[in-house]
């Protein structure tokens, strides 16, 4: 058997918790149809010596979303991800695997597992930040803000009440306006006395697109190679991953950085 065929199988923790039984039949698919090791890591420290310790196996990682980010994060730092392959297999519900199947990988356990198998190396692009952080789809600046999700209570409801009668409530421009000096390979786009309702970017074609919103106008889209972001303390999402505060941050778009098995008719979303 190649060593293409040997697979290390590294079962994230949270998805052996959350779908036991869709970790199971993908164990068995791969199984049995290549020669596989699986390591079962409790914490992201094992999941690290896991990884750097596959020697010629390719790994295949069975879990969601932050699973793969964590993955080609670990292969970026050790300056491996160019040189190899990496399969996954989405465990988790649909909203923690989205970014695993807009790059291509299958939904359903059997057709992403048989994609391990049977599929072709896809090389993807890669936005690497002056941190060594790393964005495999799309970037939000700022990251946008999480609803509570917390049911209201009576209390609750007063209080929110009160503070309706004592204070006008802010417009929605004001409260999506955030002063950001952007810079797309060196040209500025927007400054600080400008204020945007934000900035996405995404790798595509070995360029970043990115699309800028001015409060209150029309977005601005355009391409680059990098692109830098300014300002007070802000957040941006890299993925699913909130990170921040910081003042400055620049991204670099690196063409064909990684590679992940897709199926040989598949196709970017």
């Amino acid at each position: 058997m190649s060593a293409h065929d040997q697979l290390l199988v590294i079962i994230d923790p949270v998805a052996r918790r959350s779908d036991g039984e869709s970790v199971r039949i993908a164990k068995d698919v791969l199984s049995a149809g290549a020669e596989t090791k699986i390591c079962l890591p409790d914490d992201p420290e094992e999941f690290a010596r896991a990884l750097a310790r596959r020697g010629s196996r390719r790994p295949v990682v069975l879990g969601d979303d932050r699973a793969l980010l964590r993955t080609v994060t670990l292969l970026h730092r050790e300056r491996e991800a160019g040189g190899g392959t990496l399969s996954l297999v989405p465990i988790g519900a649909p909203d923690r695997v989205a970014t695993a199947h807009a790059l291509g990988v299958p939904p359903g356990t059997v057709a992403a597992s048989r994609a391990v198998l049977d599929g072709a190396v896809r090389r993807l692009d890669l936005l690497v930040d002056d941190s060594d952080g790393v964005v495999l789809d799309h970037l939000d600046v700022p990251a946008a803000r999480a609803l509570a999700a917390a049911p209201a209570t009576v209390w609750d409801t007063c209080r929110s009440l009160v503070r309706t009668l004592v204070r006008p409530a802010p417009t929605a421009l004001a409260d999506r306006a955030h002063r950001l000096r952007v810079e797309a390979d060196g040209v500025l786009l927007t400054d600080l006395d400008t204020p945007v309702e934000g900035l996405t970017a995404r790798a595509l074609a070995g360029t970043l697109s990115l699309t800028l919103v001015p409060a209150g106008a029309a977005p601005v889209h355009t391409t680059a190679r990098t692109l830098t972001v300014a300002g007070p303390d802000f957040r941006y999402r890299a993925d699913t991953t909130v990170s921040g505060p910081v003042r400055r941050r620049t991204w670099t778009v690196r063409a064909g950085a990684w590679g992940l098995t897709v199926p040989r008719d598949g196709s970017r979303v």
